[in-house]
C-alpha cells in the first residue's frame, strides 16, 4: 500500500497542467469562483485566523473536482475541520511576512536617518543598501513560501499534522524544483494577462491558476485510489 508521504518525480509539465486543470473545472467554474473569493475575503477579514481553515477548504473543493467528484458551496465549510492545522501553517507562512515588513520600515528608515549625518552620498549609500538587503530577504522568503506550496493539500488530502505536511510538501518540491520553477512562470504569466484586463482580470484567472497548482499536486501525490494514475517515472520517494 502507498505511503500517504510517498511522492512522485518528473511529472509536473505546467502548460499541460493549467491545460488540464481548466478543462477539468470549466463546467463548475463559478461555483469554485465563488469558493474562492469567499474563502479568501473570510480569511482576510478574520485577521488571519481563519485563513487556514479557509484555504483547505478552497483545496477540498478544487481535489473533489480534480479528482471527479461534484462539488457545492458547502465544500468551503469542510476546512473548519482543519482549523488547527491550517492555524499552525498560516502562523509559519505570515509571522515571517509581518516581522520582513517591521524589518523593511527599520532598515530605510535608519538608513536615511544614519546617511543624513554623512551627507546625501552616505545617505543614497545607505539607502542602496537596506534595499538590496531586502530585496535579498524578500527572495529568500519567497524561496521558504514556494516549498510550502503543497502544505494545504497534503493537510486535506492526506490527513497531515502541519509540520508533517511542510516537511513533506518542501522534500516534494525540491525535487520537483524544474516542474515547480516553471508553475511559477505560467502562473505569472496569467496574472499579467488578468492585470492588462483591466486589472480585475487577476481576480478571473485565479481559479485557472488554482486548478493548475491542484493539478500538479495530484500529479506528485496520486490519489491514494489512483496511485498510477499519471505517466512518468514510477519511483515514489519519502
Amino acid at each position: 500500500m502507498q505511503n500517504p508521504t510517498d511522492f512522485r518525480t518528473g511529472v509536473i509539465s505546467p502548460i499541460e497542467c493549467v491545460k488540464e486543470g481548466f478543462e477539468v473545472i470549466k463546467s463548475d467554474y463559478w461555483m469554485l469562483f465563488a469558493i474562492t473569493l469567499v474563502g479568501a475575503l473570510l480569511g482576510g477579514v478574520t485577521m488571519y485566523i481563519l485563513f487556514g481553515a479557509m484555504a483547505c477548504g478552497i483545496f477540498y473543493a478544487y481535489l473533489k473536482k480534480i479528482d471527479g467528484q461534484p462539488v457545492s458551496f458547502d465544500d468551503l465549510w469542510k476546512g473548519m475541520q482543519y482549523l488547527g492545522p491550517g492555524l499552525a501553517v498560516t502562523a509559519v507562512i505570515i509571522v515571517p511576512l509581518f516581522i520582513y515588513y517591521i524589518w523593511v520600515y527599520i532598515s530605510l528608515f535608519g538608513a536615511v536617518l544614519a546617511g543624513a549625518s554623512l551627507g546625501e552620498a552616505g545617505a543614497l549609500a545607505g539607502l542602496i543598501g537596506a534595499v538590496v538587503l531586502d530585496v535579498v530577504i524578500m527572495v529568500l522568503l519567497v524561496c521558504f513560501h514556494t516549498l510550502l506550496m503543497f502544505t494545504f493539500p497534503l493537510i486535506v488530502d492526506r490527513n497531515l499534522g502541519a509540520f508533517e505536511a511542510m516537511k513533506v510538501s518542501a522534500r516534494a518540491v525540491l525535487k520537483n524544483m524544474g516542474g515547480v520553477v516553471g508553475m511559477i512562470g505560467v502562473n505569472f504569466a496569467l496574472i499579467m494577462v488578468g492585470y492588462v484586463a483591466l486589472c480585475v482580470g487577476v481576480y478571473f484567472v485565479i481559479p485557472i491558476i488554482m486548478a493548475g497548482n491542484v493539478m500538479a499536486y495530484r500529479r506528485v501525490f496520486p490519489s491514494l485510489q489512483n496511485a498510477g494514475g499519471f505517466g512518468g517515472p514510477q519511483n515514489f520517494y519519502r
